[in-house]
């Protein structure tokens, strides 16, 4: 009766993933110390689904033999992962010693008012997430904004309404 038991567990582990994390951790469960991609498989997890629900941290436990606290602390010991959804486009305004020095907290402080939230949160409608970030490598253009893969120059208080509309725009 056990084995039935067991069974029923990782069939549901296994629905409970997409497909492609399913096949990843079937990979990585042949090789040699399988428990040691964990966190590769945490990665796989959030660019399938956009975060890590804890729903799926379970079913990455089953599946790969390892004890779900050892996943959840995993999870949450690097900045990286996020346990709640995120918008469709992640605004993250750097806020390294240059950006910060030529304005970047304006543009924090424009991005909050226009869109509504604070700093880690995302709108309502998912569209958008704001987020700080210590440097973005591009300290001759400070201050800096990414959005997305898209980096914003030069960026302005009075800038951000624009980048907000061009983003929406892109969202239609």
């Amino acid at each position: 009766m056990i084995p039935a038991v067991n069974d029923k567990v990782l069939e549901n582990a296994r629905a409970a993933l997409p497909a492609s994390v399913v096949e990843f951790i079937d990979k990585v469960n042949q090789g040699e110390r399988p428990s040691s991609h964990l966190i590769a498989v945490l990665h796989k997890v959030q660019e399938e689904l956009g975060f890590l629900p804890r729903e799926s941290m379970d079913a990455v436990a089953q599946l790969m033999q390892v004890p779900t606290a050892k996943v959840t602390g995993v999870a949450s010991f690097y900045h990286h992962f996020s346990f709640v959804p995120k918008g469709k486009y992640i605004i993250s305004v750097c806020t390294g010693t240059a950006c910060y020095v030529k304005g970047a907290e304006e543009v924090i402080d424009k991005f909050k008012e226009e869109l509504g939230i604070n700093l880690g949160e995302t709108t309502a409608d998912g569209l958008f997430t704001l987020e700080d970030t210590r440097c973005l490598g591009a300290c001759a253009l400070a201050p800096v904004v990414k959005v997305g893969d898209d980096i914003h120059a030069s960026m302005t208080a009075d800038k951000v309404p624009g980048i907000i509309e061009r983003y929406m725009n892109l969202a239609d």
